[in-house]
């Protein structure tokens, strides 16, 4: 950067200077991340974005400088002018550890409050406090590197899909409200009293629309809205890779994103994917209870009471006699697990938002004898039958829930991936992607009694299934629908979409829209069909979800520069807040008193 970098107030930044530069007269300027007063000497470590250079002012040769120097408090801004020396006590943990600059002139730019809490690597400052004074969080290495990291994975997202002929549009964000999906965040307009614009969830039909243009091949890095309860990986705004392609297929989609995936890997992260194995969902729910299954381990579902093969009916245990499945999973190694590690499982499987009633566990000894927790049912040769349907092993450890099929597998997910937690084979540096395909097109809402898109509206049916709706058989009707998962996070999903005018309004009523709803929601997209829309498909990646893997994060929040907290507020600028009875008023909006 240094001969290039043309400043008045700087020559060269605080990561870059070298062994090679000693002799130059340089200004630097940054922050004051600490200063030590040895007496004769004085060092300050000097921080901006870039990294951090140790400062020296000497008593002997500089005494005014060196006064000076000892008043800088934490965070003081200055501007430091010197000669580049070898360092006698080299610092191998930082790029510029081999030299360090002997301060001829010091300027404070400006002075600076203690700060609130540290700014290093590992700061004593909790959650609230860093969310309040975020732009002093930003100032740490941690923190900043998740915006660098962001960054390269916009620009490398950007770099591949400009070769594969993509067109970036930015569609409208003050849009009409649709009440199907998440609830929408609405906009007043001033202009058009009692009326509202909503923030986009996504830009679904624009992006649709523009195939109906013929751009053919669209991408957007766009912010949506989603106004919605909140978790680790939710926030009310968010950023999605939006991408829309022209006559093409579901296997055209899948190739091309794929290898936007394998790109920002090897980019971004030095790493070399390979191909990308492809499951359908009623596998993943059938070998993992969910539709985003962490395939960094194995440990697969085994049902023991199937009509082909029941190991465990007919020996008079309710528990399993009554159940509607009895699924086991297969922990290798874990046969050493004592009592109190069981009991924690337990416990952990009868939490309320897991909902097992109970744990059944058999130990597969080291000389092939098996210990259960039900042997009073179960006898030595009815077990290996258990160890068999598992490819158990000696030292291995069966875990088994029973119950309801739903939420028996839902349990088990959850038991599978504290095991895979516990035994260590979730490391967040290892990448496991998987495509996930065959959806539902429709589930079944028992509160509504109705059928909703598991997707959206727009997502078209597998063409083999489409006489499945016209039957009415909706449970049975797949979607040409499509999610790519990495390590159990559902990171982009999308579809093919429904491109004729006829099967559209043919979902519309079968999701219980009446004509007039249907044309006034959404008559501007079956217009366009009107006028010669082409095969169309697309998906949306989760840009925050994807950095924060990326980052090796469990949070989203470390990868957006002013996120807000779980309930949806901003506690650095204290928003939302209050408008005031004028702007209510200009907004025709009248408050309940």
């Amino acid at each position: 950067m240094g001969e290039n970098f043309n400043s008045m107030y700087r020559t060269n930044t605080c990561g870059e200077l070298r062994i090679a530069d000693v002799g130059k007269k340089v200004t630097l300027c940054g922050w004051v991340q600490k200063s030590r007063d040895l007496g004769g000497m004085t060092f300050i470590d000097l921080r901006d974005r870039f990294g951090l250079t140790q400062l020296a002012f000497n008593m002997e040769t500089h005494a005014a400088v060196c006064e000076q120097a000892r008043k800088m408090g934490r965070e003081f801004v200055l501007q430091a002018i010197g000669l580049v020396k070898e360092r006698e006590n080299k610092n191998a943990n930082i790029p510029t550890g081999d030299i360090e600059i002997i301060v001829t002139d010091l300027v404070v730019l400006n002075e600076a409050k203690t700060p609130p809490f540290t700014i290093e690597d590992n700061t004593d400052g909790g959650d609230d406090l860093r969310m309040k004074y975020r732009y002093l969080d930003l100032r740490r290495a941690p923190v900043r590197n998740n915006m660098l990291l962001r960054h390269k994975m916009a620009q490398q997202t950007r770099l591949f899909l400009d070769s594969q002929d993509f067109t970036e549009v930015e569609t409208p964000v003050l849009i009409k409200s649709t009440p199907e999906g998440a609830r929408d965040f609405v906009v007043p307009s001033r202009m058009n009293p009692g009326q509202f614009y909503a923030l986009p969830q996504s830009p679904q039909t624009f992006k649709q629309l523009l195939m109906v243009a013929g751009l053919d091949r669209y991408y957007q890095i766009v912010k949506c809205f989603r106004d919605e309860d909140l978790r680790a990986d939710r926030q009310p705004e968010f950023t999605q890779i939006d991408c829309e392609m022209s006559f093409v297929e579901q296997e055209d989609v899948l190739a091309m994103f794929e290898g936007l995936v394998k790109h920002l890997f090897h980019s971004v992260k030095g790493i070399s994917i390979p191909e990308v194995p492809r499951m359908t969902y009623a596998d993943a729910m059938k070998f993992y209870g969910s539709d985003k299954p962490d395939t960094r381990f194995d440990m697969r579902f085994v049902a023991l009471n199937n009509a082909e093969n029941n190991v465990v009916g007919g020996k008079n245990f309710k528990v399993f006699d009554e159940a509607e499945l009895v699924v086991a999973i297969c922990a290798k190694g874990a046969a050493n697990y004592t009592r109190k590690q069981l009991d924690e499982l337990t416990d952990f499987v009868k939490k309320p938002q897991i909902g097992a009633s109970g744990l059944v566990y058999a130990r597969v000894n080291e000389d092939g004898t098996i210990k259960s927790s039900v042997d009073k049912f179960y006898d030595e040769p009815a077990l290996q039958n258990w160890a068999k349907a598992c490819s158990a092993e000696p030292n291995d450890l069966i875990l088994i829930l029973a119950g309801s099929d739903q939420k028996t597998r839902k349990a088990m997910n959850e038991l599978r991936l504290e095991m895979g937690t516990r035994l260590g084979l979730r490391n967040k540096d290892s990448y496991a992607c998987l495509w996930v395909l065959d959806f539902p097109l429709l589930e079944f809402s028992e509160e509504d009694n109705r059928y909703f898109a598991m997707h959206h509206p727009f997502t078209a049916p597998k063409p083999e299934d489409v006489a499945l709706l016209s039957a009415g058989k909706l449970g049975s009707v797949r979607a040409n629908a499509y999610d790519l998962v990495i390590n159990g996070v559902e990171v982009g999903g999308g579809s093919v979409r429904i491109f004729n005018k006829d099967l559209q309004a043919q979902m519309f009523e079968v999701l219980g829209f009446t004509k007039e709803e249907a044309q006034n929601q959404f008559g501007f997209l079956m217009n366009a069909f009107e006028f010669g829309a082409p095969p169309h498909a697309g998906i949306a990646f989760g840009f925050d979800r994807l950095c924060s893997l990326f980052g090796g994060a469990e949070s989203i929040r470390d990868f957006i520069a002013f996120p807000k907290n779980n309930s949806g507020r901003d506690v650095m600028i204290d928003g939302p807040s209050a408008l005031d009875e004028k702007q209510l008023n200009e907004l025709h909006i009248a408050l309940k008193k």
